[in-house]
C-alpha cells in the first residue's frame, strides 16, 4: 500500500479547514498543517482532525509550501491548499492509487473553482490542472509567489493524471474577490519590477480588453452565466491593475 501524508499551509483558514481535512478522510496516512501563527480557530481545528501542527512565520508560498513537504513522513505526498477539498470520485481515484503499483512519480488532478456559489467550468478556470500527489523525493515547488507550481526534478520520473475534480472553494463575495487581486497584483507587481521588468502604456490600455476577450469568448465563460462574466471582467481589471502597478513601481524604482 502507498501510504500518503496531507500537507496543508494555512493562515487563518477556520473558514475552510474543516471541510478539507473533512474530504481526505480515509484517504490521509497523515495530517500535516504548517501554520503561520493563526489567530482564529484553525489551530484548534487541525488538532481535533488529527493533524499533527507545526508553526513557523509565512516564508512565501513556494518556501512554506516545500518545508511543509519536508514535514512529511511517507514518501508520496497530497498538497492542498485549506481552500480544497476531494469530490467522491476523486477519493475513489487516490483510494486506488493508494493499493496499486504508481506509474508515475507525480499525479495531476483538474481543479474545479466555486465563485461566489457557482461552479465555474470555463473562463479559463477549467479544467486548470494541478499537481498535487508526487513522491516527496522526486521534485518541489517552484516558481514566483502566486504561481508556484510543483515539477519533478531532471529525470525523475514522470507526470500522470488522477480521475476526479478537486474542489477550490475560492470567493464567498465579490468584495473578497476585489481585495485579493488588489493584493496579488500588487505582489506579482513588486516581483516584476525587482526582476528588471517595465510596461507600456499601450500594454496597461491593451491588455485588460485582450484578456476579457480571451476568456468571455474564446474561452467561452459566456456560457457560466453572470458569475461567468464577473469572473472574466475582474480578470480583466485584474490585469490593468498589475500593469499599472508595474509601470508605477518601475518609475519609482528608478527615481529611487
Amino acid at each position: 500500500m502507498n501510504s500518503i501524508s496531507v500537507v496543508v499551509i494555512t493562515l487563518n483558514e477556520a473558514r475552510n479547514l474543516p471541510r478539507c481535512l473533512a474530504s481526505v478522510a480515509g484517504i490521509a496516512d497523515e495530517i500535516v498543517v504548517l501554520d503561520s501563527f493563526s489567530t482564529d480557530e484553525t489551530v484548534a481545528q487541525a488538532k481535533a482532525a488529527g493533524a499533527r501542527m507545526v508553526q513557523q512565520s509565512f516564508a512565501g508560498y513556494v518556501a512554506q509550501k516545500n518545508d511543509a513537504v519536508a514535514l512529511a513522513s511517507h514518501p508520496w505526498v497530497l498538497s492542498l491548499d485549506a481552500d480544497e477539498a476531494l469530490s467522491e470520485e476523486l477519493k475513489t481515484a487516490l483510494l486506488q492509487f493508494k493499493n496499486s503499483t504508481p506509474q508515475h512519480n507525480a499525479y495531476r488532478f483538474s481543479r474545479l473553482t466555486n465563485y461566489c456559489g457557482t461552479w465555474i467550468k470555463h473562463c479559463g478556470w477549467y479544467p486548470d490542472k494541478k499537481v498535487r500527489l508526487f513522491r516527496k523525493d522526486a521534485g518541489a515547488w517552484i516558481g514566483e509567489n502566486l504561481h508556484e507550481a510543483w515539477e519533478l526534478t531532471g529525470t525523475s520520473g514522470s507526470y500522470g493524471t488522477l480521475n476526479g475534480d478537486l474542489l477550490h472553494y475560492s470567493y464567498y463575495t465579490l468584495s473578497e474577490h476585489i481585495r485579493q487581486f488588489n493584493t496579488f497584483t500588487d505582489i506579482a507587481a513588486r516581483t516584476a519590477v525587482a526582476n528588471g521588468k517595465n510596461c507600456s502604456i499601450l500594454k496597461v490600455w491593451l491588455a485588460p480588453k485582450w484578456r476579457f476577450f480571451q476568456d468571455y469568448i474564446l474561452k467561452l465563460g459566456i456560457l457560466d452565466g453572470y458569475a461567468g462574466y464577473l469572473v472574466c471582467k475582474f480578470s480583466a481589471v485584474a490585469a490593468q491593475l498589475k500593469y499599472a502597478k508595474i509601470r508605477q513601481y518601475a518609475r519609482q524604482s528608478r527615481n529611487a
